[in-house]
This record gives structure tokens, sequence and C-alpha cells, in this order.
């Protein structure tokens, strides 16, 4: 099996894979959405209780087990296995809609070699630059408040902070329709960039943890020179305090609302890469006395530390932005996934020499992003590789090939989501929300009442060579999973259908849609324990389960 070949390799694969887009593009939407510091308060419980001691009982798993996701699961706790397959289902669904920001970024990157960057003025953003304010042609679902504010307040020469906002979401760059029953014609520059990034994926990943270990030490550390720039800028901004104010200001209120909390689970386990086999396939290629414990520890501060670097650098953004056009932070932005794309590039502009800036900025996108990408990669191949091993092991052009077909697939799937609807489904509900907490749910019952939280801490022992205190056993029989289960039934008892911006609601069989994504990968669990049941061998029920 293969082995990392630097004693640091796994250390950045883990930073790579838990420091992303999650950490730069989600957690400070999240925050905008959820009212500012209102949302850090679920956001560190949950931390806490559950995401520091999921990380950790999945990097131990593999490390122990020295398997994938699926097989280790099988090998530890038979009759609950199917978390292994709801994993893999959920990384593919991962794959596939992160691969599309990744070619958001490299569009951006792209359209920076101009000798005006585009999003500068309104000019090089709206089809007919003579439109007068008042006149603007804007879809009325895209729910743009600063642009429409901006539009009839201000003079066309004057609309820079605004076409930042036009760039974004409009048919310059998503070609963003009226709805899900329309999805538009193909953009062959987005799917150009998108297969871009999957060929650069590939031609990572299919030497295995040689080349994608390598690739780590610098993909996972640039990004931070960058992210410190434009926080420096930032705070130096007019009316920056009034954005880092809102984000470090809690509104009590919110935490009432059931979307604050399924928000603040579904950030904490996306950004750690939780249930997604990706930890336990990173731990599996460890020697087998590596610390992973104290590895957790570093790797859990940088990422939450990033996260919330991250946020001081978009609300101080924001605050200017506010400032600058004379709005409340409320309606500043939109209050969707393209916030980041709305206040980065708006702050690279004030930098000078800004399509330097500009570049650098979207690689360290780009790098951010791939890096998670070859991870999650990485452990869907380790997965099906243990299940299959003469595909995957059985020669160099197999594994060749038969990567190069799951890229493909994954592309394919990518390309229905050049806009927003299709993307958003797939994170609203294939690989988030429900579909991760109820998988770590089930995977902390699965080590703490069936496996036995006191046996598993012995394989620790044995690995790391002395025992952790009673926080982690603690958390993975009670806390966490009756935590995770509250979100979750806190959700379905204040349900709120999936909408866009919050004016565009979705058809039915759109969210028919989303809820088979969602139940494709829930329902393993069950299905794998009833069918484990029924070949188990026992004369009563105890035996069967005993046996499993």
């Amino acid at each position: 099996r293969d082995v990392w070949s630097g004693k640091f390799d796994f250390l950045l694969a883990c930073c790579g894979t838990a420091v992303g887009l999650g950490n730069v593009w989600r957690f400070p939407y999240l925050c905008y959405k959820n009212g500012g510091g209102a949302f850090l308060l679920p956001y560190m419980l949950v931390v806490i209780v559950s995401g520091v001691p999921i990380f950790f009982l999945e990097v131990a798993i593999g490390q122990f087990t020295k398997l994938g996701a699926i097989k280790s699961w099988t090998s530890l706790c038979p009759l609950i296995s199917g978390i292994g397959i709801a994993s893999a289902v959920i990384v593919f669904y991962t794959l596939c809609y992160y691969a599309v920001i990744l070619a958001w970024a490299l569009f951006y990157l792209f359209q920076s070699f101009r000798a005006e960057l585009p999003w500068a003025n309104c000019n090089n953003t709206l089809e007919q630059p003579s439109h007068m304010p008042g006149q603007l042609d804007l879809p009325p679902h895209q729910g743009l408040v600063t642009a429409i504010h901006v539009a009839y307040h201000a003079p066309l020469a004057c609309l820079s902070a605004a076409a930042v906002v036009f760039h974004w979401p409009t048919k310059y760059v998503l070609q963003i329709t009226d709805g899900i029953d329309d999805l538009g014609g193909l953009r062959w520059e987005l799917a150009g960039v998108l297969l871009l990034a999957w060929v650069i994926c590939y031609l990572t990943v299919f030497q295995g943890t040689k080349s994608t270990g390598k690739a780590m030490y610098f993909t996972a550390t640039f990004p931070y020179v960058m992210l410190l720039i434009l926080l420096v800028r930032g705070v130096t901004l007019p009316g920056a305090w009034k954005g880092i104010k809102y984000y470090i200001t809690p509104n009590i209120t919110k935490l009432g609302e059931p979307e604050v909390w399924i928000d603040a689970g579904t950030q904490v386990f996306f950004s750690y890469s939780l249930c997604i086999g990706v930890l336990v396939s990173l731990g599996s290629f460890n020697a087998y006395n590596n610390n992973c414990l104290r590895d957790t520890v570093i790797i859990a501060g940088v990422n939450s530390g990033t996260s919330i670097l991250a946020g001081f650098a978009i609300f101080a953004a924001l605050g200017f932005m506010a400032t600058e056009q004379g709005v409340s932070m409320e309606d500043v932005a939109a209050k969707g996934p393209g916030l980041a794309f709305i206040a980065y590039p708006k702050e690279v502009l004030l930098l000078p020499v800004s399509q330097l800036w500009s570049c650098l900025f979207f690689v360290m996108i780009f790098l951010l992003g791939i890096s998670t990408l070859l991870t999650d990669t990485l452990a869907l191949v380790t997965s099906l590789g243990d299940l299959y091993p003469q595909l995957f092991r059985g020669g160099k052009y197999r594994k060749l090939i038969a990567m190069a077909a799951g890229c493909f697939a994954c592309y394919l799937v990518g390309l229905t989501m050049g806009g927003m609807y299709i993307l958003q489904l797939f994170d609203f509900y294939g690989a988030s929300g429900f579909t991760l907490l109820w998988t770590a749910s089930w995977q902390c019952v699965a080590i703490g009442w069936f496996y036995g939280d006191q046996k598993f801490y012995d394989v620790i022992e044995d690995m790391i060579g002395y025992r952790p205190g009673p926080y982690f056993r603690i958390c993975w029989k009670y806390l966490a999973p009756i935590l995770n289960t509250a979100i979750i039934i806190f959700n379905i008892i204040k349900y709120d259908p999936l909408t866009y911006n919050k004016t565009y609601n979705y058809p039915a069989w759109g969210h028919a849609i989303g809820w088979g994504l969602a139940l494709s990968s829930i329902i393993m669990i069950p299905l794998r324990a009833i069918y484990i049941l029924c070949k188990a061998e026992g004369d009563t029920w105890r035996e069967v389960i005993c046996f499993c």
C-alpha cells in the first residue's frame, strides 16, 4: 500500500483538504447570510463537540485499518458498514460541484490578464453601456439589492462598486436564467476551464500519494500569503470596521432560526472534510505509530483559524463597500455563494497594479480548491481501489484508464452546473446538511456503542503510545450524536424549502431531485444493515446482531 514519502506530507494533505474554499468562499457567505457574529456561536459549538472529535476518529480509523472508507467500516463494524458507501456517494457529489467553483476561479483568472479588469467599471459588464440610471434591465429574481440601489442613486460613471456585483451573477459569467426549468445554453468558456481543472486534477492524482503529497507543499501554503495581504489591505479601507463589527457582533435572535444551526453544522463538516471518506483514506497512508492526535489538534487550529481570518478579510471589504455606497451591511451584497467573488475582486481593484493582484488572488482561490479536489479524488480512488484492486491496482494502464473515466464522468455532471440552480441543489441536498450530520451520527454510534469506545481507546493507545483523556470518548458516545441529531430534528421541524438568494423558489420537481440526491447516500446505511442482518447466521436477533 502507498505511504506518504515525507513526514509532513500527511499534515499538509490534511490541511489541503480541510483548508480550502470552505474557509475562504463558504464560511464568509454563511456568516453574512446568518447575521454575522450570530453564526460564530453555533459554529464554535459544533467544532468543539462534533468537528474535532470526528476528525480524530476518522484519521485514527484509517491509520489503524490501512483501508479506505468503505472497507475500513466493513472491518470495524459490519452492521453499520453502509457508512463507507454513504461517504463514497457524498464525496462523488462533492467532486462534481466543487470542480465547478474552481472553473469560476479559472475564468476570473484568465479575465485578469486584460488591460483593464472587466469588473472595474460598468461599461465592461453591462450589455448596453448607454443605459442610464433607472433603466438597467435586471432579472427580478436576482435580488441584487446593492446593484439596484446604486443604479438608482449614482451616475453611471460611478458604478464601479456595482460593476463587481453585476459581473458575478449576470449572464456575463454564469448566464443565470429565470429558473431551473431553463438551464440555458452551454457556456463554452466555462466548459473549457472546467475541463482544464479536471485535467490538472487527473495529472496530479494518478501517481497516488507521491505526486499528491508533494503538490501540497505549494497548494496548501501559498494561499496564506495572499490571504494575509488582502486582510491587511482590507482593514485599512474606510468603513472596514463597520463590516468587522457586523462580523463579530452576534444577533442573538438569529439563534432561534434552524437555518443558522444547520448551516453551522454543515460548514464544520464541509470545511473539515468529515464524513466523505477523505480523512480515513489519508490516514490509511500513515505509519502505524504516527501521532494522529497531535496532527488533529494542529489541523483543527489551522482550519478554524483560516475560516475566521478569511471572515475578517471579507467583512472588511463589505464594510468598505457599504460605506462607499451608503447602504447598511444587510444590503451591501447578495447573500449567496458568490459573495467571495464579489468582495474579494472589489478589494483587488483597490491595490496597485490590480491586474497582478487579481491574478495572484484567483491563483490562490484555485490552489485552495484544487488541494481539496486532489485529496477528495484520492479518497474516492482509494475506496474503490480497495473494492476493485484488479481495476485500480492491477496494472499501470488500468489505473490510468479507470481514473480518467471517473474524472470525465464528474466533468459531465459538472457541465449541468454552469449556472447556480443545479449547483445549489448539490450543495444543499447532496453533499451537506442532512447527509453529513446523518452520517456523522452513525459514525459515532458505530464506534461508541457497537465497536466500543474503550476498545477503540486501546487501539489509539497502541498507535500513539498514550491514552487520550475522556473528552473524545464522551463526545463520540454522547455529545456529538446528540448535537447532530438535535440539529437535524430542529431543521425538520422548521424546514424551509431551498431558495436562490431568498427570492427564487424552486419548483416541486426541483426539490424532488434534491431530496433524491440526499436519500441516495442516507439510505445506504439502513439498507446495508438490513442486508447484513438477512445474511447473518443465528437463531435469535441477539445472536444475529452479535455475529454482525
